[in-house]
């Protein structure tokens, strides 16, 4: 009987700590949030490299580079804005002789840019020319975006199953994004200049020349999110 009676006092004594563990950890809903967007890229970014080596030494950089800043302000190009100077370099072969070389950065704005300044640089006898990378102007913010999107996706998720069982979801407590930043699309350059030859090749005679397709860039993102059940 004794005993009885300690562990009825035991379990008394309990009750308040039972009670202030329940409130320090309260009942909760544990959910996971997600969102996706494709985005049609408006910057490309192509790598030009003019050598004397590619008419044999017959025309210098600097001419081939004069021929190539006309040719892109015919294009509609603000050469100013969107052409940089990547590097200068010479290449010295075994017969102690340099040739010059002389790197550059294109941006441009859409597919069919792309594709008429690839016909134009062609053209000039500039084949060394590749895509460094496929972006947008806005990408940063739409990354924000979307990782809003998949919280706000997170909170309604947790409503609807906290309302199925009559209850309401108070504060959010805990969140987990464990995402890692979307990097832009890049391409196979050997790829894409073949493919661009191709739509010259099939463009001849045709009334309008269909432009080059660029992959969408897509960007995910999720989240893991708990919120205090009510």
């Amino acid at each position: 009987m004794k005993r009885m009676i300690l562990l009825a006092a035991a379990a008394l004594m309990l009750l308040p700590a039972a009670a202030q563990t329940q409130e320090a950890f309260p009942s909760y809903i544990q959910v996971n949030g997600r969102a996706e967007k494709e985005i049609v890229p408006d910057e490309f970014y192509l790598s030009i490299v003019i050598a004397e080596r590619d008419s044999k030494g017959k025309i210098s950089v600097e001419q081939q580079q004069k021929a190539m800043i006309a040719a892109l302000k015919r294009d509609g190009i603000d050469v100013e804005k969107q052409l940089k100077v990547a590097n200068l370099s010479s290449e010295f072969f075994k017969k102690n002789t340099s040739v010059a070389t002389a790197k550059y950065q294109l941006r441009l704005g859409s597919a069919a840019e792309v594709s008429k300044a690839w016909q134009t640089l062609d053209d000039l006898g500039i084949s060394n020319v590749s895509i460094q990378k496929v972006s947008h102007s806005q990408l940063e913010q739409l990354k924000q975006q979307v990782r809003i999107e998949a919280m706000q996706d997170a909170h309604s998720s947790a409503q609807m199953l906290a309302g199925a069982v009559g209850q309401s979801i108070g504060k959010c407590f805990y969140v987990y994004d464990s995402n890692n930043d979307v990097i832009p699309a890049y391409y196979n350059n050997g790829i894409m200049m073949r493919s661009m030859k191709m739509m010259d090749t099939a463009a001849e005679g045709a009334a309008e020349e269909e432009s080059l397709d660029f992959k969408t860039i897509k960007l995910q993102y999720s989240v893991q999110a708990k919120f205090v059940l009510e």
